[in-house]
């Protein structure tokens, strides 16, 4: 299996442990969520480096409430701990994968430092 099935415990450990991941959040009554299902699981399987999880937001509802997933699919993108991407809406696998790459190419020392500006700033 190319992605973990990620609960309550298990959730943050698996943030907290893992340089990149990407969840989908999705229901089973989910039309959307199914189209995308193939296309995560493909992009994940060409991606072994980076940990993929889903989170069935019925069975989570803690998860999603926490992350503010009002519409399914949405996507989560954290790398070192820190929330890069919380998109509702689906994606094709070329621009997944386009995602992947861009998040990979970042420098997260420059991340930290825009971060901190930003907070400054407020």
């Amino acid at each position: 299996m190319a992605y973990t099935d990620l609960t309550t415990k298990d959730f943050n450990e698996t943030l907290d442990n893992n340089e990149i991941v990407i969840i989908d959040f999705w229901a089973e009554w989910c039309g959307p969520c199914k189209q995308f299902a193939p296309i995560f699981e493909k992009v994940a399987n060409n991606n072994p480096d980076i940990t993929f999880g889903k989170v069935n937001t019925e069975e989570q509802k803690a998860i999603a409430s926490k992350y503010d997933v009002f519409s399914i699919p949405t996507l989560l993108v954290v790398r070192d701990g820190i929330v890069l991407l919380n998109q509702a809406g689906m994606l094709p696998e070329d621009k997944l994968e386009k995602l992947i790459a861009h998040v990979k190419g970042l420098d997260m020392d420059q991340v930290r430092k825009e971060m901190e500006e930003q907070e400054d700033e407020e």
